[in-house]
């Protein structure tokens, strides 16, 4: 479905990386760096949350509103990256990677884009994300590190020592995925819980975590639990970055979510209220992957998927 969008490289260009997601639609326009800590030149970072993979966890088709939403959102950033003289990469992931009238919203955004959405594949997003983390923190990068990716419709997961990737894998676990399939009530049913604890358990058996090395975890799922342990009334991107989010504080937020009704999450400082339906699922994840790892913390990465685009597509890092 894709056509390779966002590969080519283009030293001294500004580009707008764009992630089109099962939840959310993001932005990031920015240009090679000429600093010294070689850090692109970021002059727009925009996230929306539109729910193009609205019914993931049923069907898999795209809904009408969900494209409607998302087009919007689009439209909106292509303006934006013409203002800035950026050229567009624009990259999907798993909504549209299931979705069998994925067509319906392809054509119409590479319209509005000017350029196609590649529609990558599990292993190519999880190859992003290594990326973008290892930038972020070279020094862990150096030892042994474990990147998870949560999204709304799929979990990616790159296991690598001194730099050189040993595993990764895409899996079908996502916060909105995992709420359509198993949570029908508010707050959720002792039931309920254990289906989804139980599915995301299974799923996540075969994946060989190490039991050493550093567990960093980036997406909106993750950076939500950051600025909810921060108690942040508004997001705050460089307080976020880099935020040890300790597996206790993790297991407390995770039963604080079990038992709120939606009113109750709507209102916890640091969660956008539009998070509040599906981040008890994600949460789960987010914990079983902590223990399955044996790690004490987590170190959360504000820098995901649109970053490792990014570097790739101005040759840098």
């Amino acid at each position: 479905m894709g056509t390779g969008a966002g590969t080519g490289a283009v030293t001294g260009a500004r580009v707008a990386a764009i992630d089109v997601g099962t939840n959310t639609t993001l932005l990031l326009v920015a240009e090679v760096a000429t600093s010294a800590t070689g850090d692109p030149l970021v002059l727009a970072d925009r996230a929306e949350i539109t729910r193009l993979g609205r019914g993931i966890g049923s069907d898999g088709r795209l809904g009408k509103e969900g494209i409607e939403r998302t087009l919007a959102v689009l439209n909106d950033y292509a303006a934006l990256a013409r203002d800035q003289g950026a050229r567009i990469a624009a990259i999907g992931t798993e909504a549209l990677r299931r979705a069998p009238n994925a067509a319906d919203f392809l054509e119409p955004a590479a319209r509005i884009l000017g350029a196609p959405i590649d529609v990558i594949t599990g292993d190519r997003e999880a190859a992003l994300t290594f990326r973008a983390a290892a930038a972020s923190f070279p020094r862990e990068a150096a030892g042994v590190m474990t990147v998870v990716d949560i999204g709304g419709g799929s979990t990616e997961i790159v296991i690598a020592e001194a730099g050189h990737i040993t595993w990764r894998g895409s899996l079908p676990l996502g916060s909105v995925r995992l709420t359509e399939r198993h949570v029908h009530h508010d707050p959720p049913e002792p039931d309920e819980l254990s289906a989804l604890s139980r599915a995301v358990s299974e799923t996540l058996a075969a994946v060989p975590f190490p039991r050493s090395g550093t567990l960093i975890g980036t997406a909106g799922t993750v950076t939500s639990l950051a600025a909810m342990a921060l108690k942040l009334d508004d997001y705050d991107a460089a307080r976020v970055h880099g935020f040890r989010l300790g597996a206790e504080d993790l297991a407390w937020e995770v039963a604080r979510l079990g038992r709120a009704t939606a009113a109750e999450r709507e209102s916890i400082a640091g969660l956008d209220p539009r998070r509040a339906d599906v981040i008890g699922a994600g949460a789960l994840i987010v914990a079983e992957i902590t223990r399955r790892a044996a790690a004490a913390e987590v170190l959360v990465s504000d820098r995901g998927i649109r970053w490792g685009l990014l570097y790739e597509s101005l040759g840098s890092r």
